[in-house]
């Protein structure tokens, strides 16, 4: 079996700061929300997702608390949840962990958060330099990886000092939770082929992705480990390209010059993230080279910090498009779209299928066996064919 028969392990993204129709525009805005949070989670863990991805910043809900909140509330979701080194003591994000793994019944996956803003990460009290914090991330994960598979840890770090630290109830996941990665800088592939289950990259042209998963591959191989590859990208799927493309500019319809070029002015000011600045390179800031890939587009890049593409397309045209990463190595999609309770269900019903996905999951049989075609939901209910048409 080749690397593109092989099922994508699909997730979806809960906007825990917010959601909307337009980028750049209050219309049709929803507000950040943790009844609706809950529609998002339900809607996704009925339709067929593994899990779904919980940001973290501080424009967000915090990470650990909502995915409490949304376990106790599904059934098979799985929660990808942030750790951001510096932000609290290894002790102290291992029992968190484990918690939320055994409330959660194992549902738990666990996602690294080193860079960011350098103005939010002084805000959370983390100063050193861009190379550095993964040196200090290195040490950070030491002492968590130790007490959240062993239960006990000492270290006297140059950045982390821990004393005899106890962990008293590990988790339901053996050894631990999976933990995932993203980041571009030579620094952050050599600190990932150290410790990390799951390599992320953003959506970037198949080639960059290339080049990024044959680096963290060595990485990884230096240090006599291998590991898995995800891609985090939005999506646009209609049923024909055409009206997908017509999607794809509605979402920026409302966006004017002016918070365009504000967003661009914060994304490459306030961020000494590699991976930032080759989502701004890809289009930078400019309308008219959006496209920046056969079907991927990168308008969303023009506002939105972090993941700033999308695949567009028909079901098909997206399905050959992810099959592309699939041969790179890709075996794991986290997807998102505006608003996310409408493009969740879009990307369910449209392009699972053609992925080979099982899409809804606990469906109830809808006939005895007769071909029914939906009759618009009147009294008489649907409408029965009693021969082939």
């Amino acid at each position: 079996m080749t690397q593109t028969d092989q099922p994508l392990d699909f997730l979806w993204f809960i906007p825990s700061s917010g959601d909307g129709s337009y980028l750049g525009s209050d219309d049709l805005a929803r507000p950040a929300d943790p009844g609706y949070f809950r529609e998002i989670a339900a809607a996704v863990d009925r339709l067929g997702y593994s899990g779904v991805l919980i940001p973290v910043g501080a424009a967000c809900e915090e990470s650990f608390v909502l995915a409490a909140d949304l376990a106790a509330r599904t059934e098979r979701l799985k929660f990808l949840v942030a750790i951001r080194p510096g932000t609290a003591t290894p002790a102290y994000y291992a029992r968190l962990a484990s918690t939320l793994d055994r409330v959660s019944n194992g549902r738990l996956l666990l996602n690294i958060v080193v860079g960011g803003s350098a103005q939010e990460l002084a805000g959370d009290g983390i100063f050193l330099p861009h190379d550095e914090r993964y040196d200090h991330a290195a040490e950070f994960f030491k002492v968590f990886n130790e007490l959240i598979e062993t239960g006990h840890s000492t270290l006297d770090g140059k950045y982390i000092k821990a004393v005899d630290a106890k962990l008293g109830l590990p988790p339901v996941q053996q050894p631990r939770p999976p933990i995932y990665f993203g980041g571009s800088s030579d620094a952050a592939i050599d600190f990932a082929g150290g410790i990390v289950d799951k390599y992320l990259t953003w959506g970037e042209p198949p080639a960059q992705v290339a080049e990024k998963i044959a680096h963290a591959r060595r990485a990884a191989a230096a240090r006599g480990r291998e590991a898995t590859f995800g891609i985090r990208l939005h999506f646009i799927v209609r049923e024909t390209d055409d009206e997908a493309w017509e999607a794809a500019d509605r979402l920026i319809s409302r966006l004017s010059d002016e918070a365009i070029a504000s967003a661009q002015d914060v994304l490459t000011k306030n961020s000494d993230s590699v991976g930032q600045a080759r989502m701004v390179a890809l289009h930078n800031g400019r309308r008219d080279k959006l496209e920046v890939s056969p079907n991927l587009w990168a308008g969303i890049g023009l506002v939105r910090s972090g993941a700033g593409t999308a695949l567009v397309g028909s079901p098909k045209t997206v399905a050959a498009r992810l099959r592309e990463y699939q041969a790179l190595g890709i075996d794991t999609v986290i997807a998102s779209g505006y608003p996310h309770v409408e493009e969740a269900y879009r990307v369910s019903e449209l392009l699972f299928p053609e992925l080979g996905l099982p899409g809804p999951r606990n469906q109830l049989r809808a006939s005895f066996g007769d071909r029914q075609v939906f009759g618009g939901g009147g009294h008489g209910g649907n409408v029965r064919l009693t021969s082939a048409s």
